[in-house]
């Protein structure tokens, strides 16, 4: 039996988490052959033995009931689909409620077992200094430190970038925007900067929300009448975090009100970093002077991890996960998911889950048809709004926001038809949808734009050629 006091995890009957020091064990094994037979008869035997093989437990001097299983793939595959009936069986075994703890075993599992080598990852040495309480009270996940970033080209800038800023908030970069497609790891990095900066100064006030979090607060305080709160909370920080900021567009008052927390902080050296899908300038129906503010100090983009890196990915998972997975399968991961690291990490937990629980996968037409629904499609399958408004706004040489904004000049009204027509026939998108991209506008709007462009498109070859060029950029790029 592991010990208790390494990879512990624990569960009671409804749900509260208990620390759990080194103890000695009392062995029972004929209660959890009691509480497995239980199960048997509850879940039947086939699923009984796909979740619990492996498995173990003991009964602590305190009447805590630990099980110990393979690994985390098991762990949490019981504690979403099992735990209520774990607790009810221990109960009818034991004659009363008694709290359920998980512990992972130290080892791997010997499935497909592959060599782990050594991965290239940020290391910071003072990140578990910080109590964890500070980290929830900030709003910080704890997994979410440079130590557990794995660096390559596409974010070894953003990596160096933030730890600057970690180490000397509100002096260097401020503000700090992070930009890249959703699931390249902005969220992390915003993370890791509140945990080093309450790893080096606890006593530190730092905050990390999103956009909706701090719209729906203060639409809240607005109901209250609980300004003065809500803005103490806001603008007495020293690191504030925000994820997600291109949903504030369109929100006028909470841009407002962001506008003048903004300058607060800023005019009292406290570190601003801000992430979001798209650059300031790209986010439609964003007040301009927010647009300028959030250009003030540093924008960095996050790139699509190369094929190393997402290999390197799938390796420091694993290892997370406690489980090992033949080559052959994240090479297949790594090839086919490339644009999101979070839907590389999900594949990555299904497989191994299916591993632990189900057995081997032995062929690709079986992991396939597994991850159908996460590999990443054909690129000319997968046009999008933003990348058909960036392609025809560097044509024009224009902005992106020109193409949403209000602005109606020759050049720019073309343009946006360009743009609106070639979204109606390369996307799947309704009429509606489209005129929200570009700006809010109406859906006969967006069909007149299409009647103009087919005009054009008849009445001159030369302009046919360009937008089949511009067609063309969009599937490549």
């Amino acid at each position: 039996m592991a010990r208790t006091d390494e990879n512990t995890n624990h569960l009671s009957h409804n749900g509260s988490s208990h620390a759990v020091g080194t103890e000695l064990f009392t062995p029972v094994p004929t209660v959890w052959d009691q509480v497995c037979a239980v199960l048997v008869k509850r879940l039947g035997a086939d699923n009984f033995q796909r979740c619990f093989s492996g498995t173990s437990a003991r009964l602590t001097d305190d009447g805590r009931f630990v099980i110990t299983v393979p690994n985390p793939i098991h762990q949490l595959w019981i504690e979403s689909n099992h735990s209520g009936a774990v607790a009810d069986a221990v109960a009818e075994v034991t004659g009363e409620p008694t709290v359920i703890e998980f512990h992972v075993a130290t080892e791997a599992v010997p499935v497909n077992f592959a060599p782990k080598p050594e991965l290239k990852a940020a290391r910071v040495n003072a990140a578990d200094q910080a109590p964890i309480r500070f980290f929830s009270e900030a709003g910080l996940n704890a997994k979410f430190n440079f130590d557990s970033y794995v660096i390559g080209p596409n974010s070894s800038y953003s990596v160096a970038v933030a730890k600057a800023v970690a180490e000397k908030p509100g002096r260097i970069y401020n503000p700090l925007f992070f930009h890249g497609a959703t699931g390249l790891g902005k969220t992390h990095l915003l993370q890791a900067i509140g945990q080093e900066v309450l790893a080096r100064k606890p006593r530190a006030n730092v905050r990390y929300v999103t956009s909706e979090q701090f719209t729906n607060e203060f639409v809240d305080a607005i109901k209250r009448q609980t300004f003065s709160q809500f803005r103490q909370k806001y603008r007495k920080v020293d690191v504030l975090l925000i994820d997600d900021v291109q949903f504030f567009e369109g929100k006028d008052s909470t841009q407002e009100e962001f506008f003048h927390t903004f300058n607060e902080l800023f005019n009292n050296a406290k570190q601003i970093v801000l992430a979001s899908d798209r650059p300031p300038s790209e986010i439609k129906n964003l007040e301009s002077r927010l647009v300028s503010r959030f250009e003030w100090g540093l924008a960095t983009q996050i790139q699509v991890p190369d094929f190393e890196t997402r290999i390197a990915i799938l390796r420091r998972k694993q290892s997370d996960f406690n489980v090992s997975l033949d080559p052959w399968i994240l090479d297949y991961m790594a090839q086919r998911i490339r644009a999101n690291v979070r839907k590389l990490e999900g594949a990555l937990m299904r497989v191994a889950a299916h591993v632990s629980l189900e057995g081997a996968v032995t062929t690709e037409s079986a992991l396939a048809t597994m991850l159908h629904d996460v590999i990443d499609e054909d690129p000319s399958k997968t046009v999008t709004v933003d990348r058909i408004q960036r392609v025809i706004a560097t044509h024009y040489d224009l902005r992106v926001s020109d193409l949403t904004g209000p602005r109606r000049p020759k050049n720019i009204a073309e343009a946006r038809q360009v743009a609106m027509y070639l979204t109606r026939t390369m996307t799947k998108l309704p009429l509606v949808q489209i005129g929200d991209e570009f700006g809010g506008r109406d859906h006969g709007t967006v069909i007149h734009a299409c009647k103009v462009v087919n005009n054009l498109i008849s009445s001159s070859n030369d302009f046919k050629r360009t937008l089949d060029t511009l067609a063309g950029k969009i599937q490549e790029s």
